[in-house]
């Protein structure tokens, strides 16, 4: 079961934007994944087919963070995450709005606004749990 005020306290957050997101905002959207990757079959079944390690570099904040799928779970933490297989770099601006889904992550590529090394495919991959788990967040009122 997702934890219910931490859901409450992502509501507050984007309903106060994200301008004025707290610095560990990140980790409670991460957090709300693995919760939902232990409970949601469509999720579950995203995650078990992923093995991958993204890591985020907030450019204009140097601040850096990472949340992997492997082994059918979602771990993260903060700093260089472990065995990274992509890198997403981009202000800070741009990578609350693309973890918020505010902002296109294909359209921040192709603006030059995101900039991504590594395996492009494990990229999509992580998109595409994001995205699933970004609907059922919507599905939660999120």
């Amino acid at each position: 079961m997702v934890d219910e005020k931490l859901l409450e306290e992502l509501k507050a957050i984007r309903e106060a934007g994200p301008e004025n997101a707290p610095p560990d905002t990140v980790f409670k959207i991460f957090e709300v994944f693995k919760q939902l990757a232990e409970e949601d079959e469509d999720l579950k079944e995203e995650v078990e087919d992923a093995d991958l390690c993204m890591q985020f570099v907030i450019t204009d904040k140097d601040n850096k963070f990472w949340i992997a799928a492997r082994d059918g779970k979602i771990s993260y933490g903060e700093g260089d995450g472990p065995d990274v297989s992509v890198t997403m770099k981009a202000a800070y601006e741009t990578m609350s709005g693309i973890l918020s889904q505010e902002v296109d992550a294909t359209s921040a590529y192709m603006s030059g606004d995101l900039v991504i090394e590594g395996n492009l495919q494990d990229a999509m991959a992580f998109g595409e749990i994001a995205s699933l788990a970004g609907e059922i967040m919507e599905d939660k009122g999120l």
